[in-house]
């Protein structure tokens, strides 16, 4: 594991290519490291100047007599290799490129040679054009960013709470999240911009940040992982030691630039596997910068929820009915209070408020106590798992509840999380924060914020990997009767089916399978038959097979001249029954990934799937069907009968059990449509893709 302690607190910095005007970015390092107080030693290089701001400047790093513990380089792109080079000659273990003029500008080259000085030399390098680091705690900013200049007025209070860490591809998103979260006086730990990711990459950052103890909660602002194996170690280590992390993940779309067989890779767009991989691993996604910092503010701050009922508490009827109806979209339930707890509550009341759920106190109840005793009520409760304050905080004088009430009200460790529908004022900030409470002016961060606490903290199950499965040695993609050689090869049963390759062995096939038959053309070039008019059901006689082999492959010829046929597969018309999709594929970066969803003709009309990474064991796959608006067709819909559930959980998980253990060989595999009945499920149709 990479040690980056002595990257992120060096107790030496050298600034190759520092210079004296603080509005310039060669200047405003010197100007940031010295002006935050920064403890150790400080050591300008540039041969055009002798002294700095009024430290002694040096005109190479080999020239200066003292260990440096990093190198931070400011220099053009054309003289930053030879640069490093002086570096490792002079011992210095870690450096931080700043400058630009990269592989971002096209440059792939020079950049290779960065890579390479790591590789032969060992220093650990972030970059370049990377916009550096703030070390909170330790009062270390090698950044140019203006948001960690000394404020030249009064500062918010840094509250009580675990200090935030953040890692950003994009130096100014995280500099940006971290001013955000100061603006509500939130702690930090560290903000780390990684630039081109060169050699250190986020993935090293963010297993840094995992395992330090100063770090309470992390936020990754990714564009990509450049280093796979190392995120999933670092996300699994969050998960099992109970780590909040939160990720906000941008770039563009793959779908348009991978050509895809199956409709299961097609509806997978880029946030697809993110989203997956972040959902195992129990990363909670923000959509924003002020939803990510609103989660990491109640992360940080308020303890986790027990489960997701919600009581709101408001001044203002509606505000709260307006927080209610917020608190639900983000997937919170907001119950009935029980009638006990209502009548308590209702004899702090006034007669025009309200004891259910949203508690109405009104604003009266600021005066007399009841919004503090009610809360505390809710608090003290079993009814409910947090509780959101909707109050009015612009006063300058008073606010809704004083630092006092608000230490009282959190030794119940139950969270509470508390909405302004005015903007705050600085009297708000600064008293809820010196009690270790985050005031939100925003709704839908705060609702965000409130189901963060209550998303759910439990590791997934650990799944023996099975054993290698059997793949042919061919690559693209198969035919339907080829992928249903390697279920069938695999352990995964499959209705009775023949291939015919001559018409003249087409009745003994059918008779030996039995009337009603369909009738579908193979090819390795067909995976869609059906638009090719590869297809055809509900044979009934030998006349009717003859028919319709003539009109398949006159059909086929006519779609697609340059397909040769395989031959036709024949099968048995399937029972009725609820037709679901079971697909998969092989993501690069995190692995293979399980669907299900509606199936037939219409998955990619409605888009009805669930996902996970594989393997997963029978209560995941469950859980997968009851995500599904479909499922309460297998429930037995309007009397209709149950699916059999356990049959297709188990195709499930032997399917994802396959996909785990073809490491890769398998790019894309889809059953579609499988059919579920009353008893068991058949799989009508198969697709596997080959590397």
């Amino acid at each position: 594991m990479t040690d980056l302690a002595r990257f992120l607190n060096p107790r030496s910095i050298a600034i190759i290519g520092a210079a004296p005007d603080p509005t310039k970015i060669r200047g405003a390092i010197q100007h940031m490291v010295i002006s935050n107080n920064y403890s150790g030693s400080v050591y300008p290089v540039n041969p055009s100047h002798r002294v700095i701001n009024g430290v002694p400047c040096h005109a190479k790093i080999t020239e200066i007599d003292a260990v440096i513990d990093l190198a931070v380089v400011v220099l053009p792109a054309r003289l930053v290799p030879e640069s490093l080079e002086s570096c490792a000659a002079a011992g210095v273990p870690n450096a931080i490129i700043i400058s630009s003029g990269f592989a971002e500008e096209g440059n792939t080259g020079l950049q290779d040679r960065i890579a390479g000085i790591a590789a032969r030399t060992g220093m650990r390098i972030c970059g370049p054009n990377a916009e550096g680091f703030y070390n909170a705690l330790d009062g270390v900013a090698v950044t140019f960013s203006p948001t960690v200049a000394p404020a030249s007025g009064p500062q918010l209070p840094i509250m009580a709470g675990k200090p935030i860490g953040v890692v950003a591809q994009s130096g100014g998103m995280g500099f940006a999240l971290y001013h955000r979260g100061r603006a509500l006086a939130l702690p930090f730990s560290h903000i780390i911009s990684t630039g081109n990711e060169v050699h250190l990459t986020a993935a090293d950052f963010f297993a840094h940040l995992v395992d330090d103890e100063r770090t309470g909660v992390i936020l990754l602002f990714l564009e990509s992982i450049r280093d796979p194996a190392r995120f999933r170690a670092a996300a699994a280590r969050a998960q099992a030691i109970g780590k909040p992390v939160i990720a906000v993940k941008m770039g563009r779309s793959e779908a348009g630039i991978r050509a895809t067989a199956s409709h299961t890779a097609s509806m997978a767009g880029w946030h697809t596997a993110y989203r997956t991989a972040f959902r195992h691993y129990g990363i909670l996604e923000a959509t924003d910068p002020d939803e990510a910092v609103a989660m990491a503010a109640a992360l940080a701050t308020a303890p986790r929820a027990a489960g997701t009922r919600v009581a709101v508490v408001t001044l203002s009827g509606g505000a709260g009915a307006w927080a209610a109806d917020a608190l639900a979209a983000a997937g919170l339930q907001l119950p009935e209070l029980p009638a006990d707890l209502q009548a308590d509550i209702a004899t702090l009341l006034p007669s025009y408020g309200t004891a259910r759920n949203p508690v109405d106190v009104t604003a009266q109840a600021v005066r007399d106590g009841g919004l503090y005793q009610s809360i505390e009520k809710l608090l003290a409760s079993d009814a409910v798992d947090q509780v959101f304050a909707v109050l009015s905080l612009a006063s300058e004088t008073r606010t809704s509840l004083s630092a006092d009430e608000l230490r009282a009200l959190a030794a119940y460790r139950k969270p509470l999380l508390n909405y302004t529908y005015a903007l705050p004022s600085r009297l708000a900030i600064e008293t809820f924060a010196g009690a270790g409470a985050v005031v939100f002016a925003g709704l839908r961060e705060a609702a965000a914020a409130a189901a963060a606490l209550a998303a759910p903290t439990r590791p997934p199950v650990p799944i023996a990997p099975a054993g290698a499965p059997l793949l042919p040695a061919i690559s693209g993609a198969l035919s339907e009767a080829e992928s249903r050689e390697l279920l069938a090869a695999n352990g995964i049963a499959l209705p009775p089916a023949r291939l015919v390759t001559r018409a003249e062995d087409l009745a003994a096939a059918a008779a030996e399978l039995g009337y009603p038959l369909a009738m579908k053309a193979q090819s390795r070039a067909l995976p869609h038959k059906t638009e090719a008019g590869g297809v055809v059901l509900g044979l009934r006689d030998a006349a009717g097979v003859r028919d319709a082999w003539q009109r398949i492959h006159a059909a086929v010829a006519a779609h697609a001249p340059d397909v040769v046929l395989q031959g036709v597969l024949l099968c048995p018309m399937a029972e009725d029954g609820v037709e679901m999709i079971i697909g998969g594929l092989f993501d690069p970066v995190f692995g293979a990934m399980l669907s299900v969803g509606a199936g037939g003709t219409a998955t990619e009309l409605y888009q009805d799937v669930a996902w996970r990474l594989a393997p997963l064991d029978g209560d995941a796959a469950l859980a997968m069907l009851r995500e599904l608006r479909c499922f309460r067709l297998l429930d037995g819909f309007r009397g209709a009968p149950r699916g059999d559930l356990a049959a297709l959980a188990e195709l499930l998980v032997r399917v994802a059990a396959l996909l785990h253990g073809a490491g890769g060989r398998i790019a894309e595999i889809e059953l579609n449509p499988v059919r579920v009945h009353p008893r068991g499920a058949s799989v009508l149709d198969a697709l596997a893709v080959l590397r």
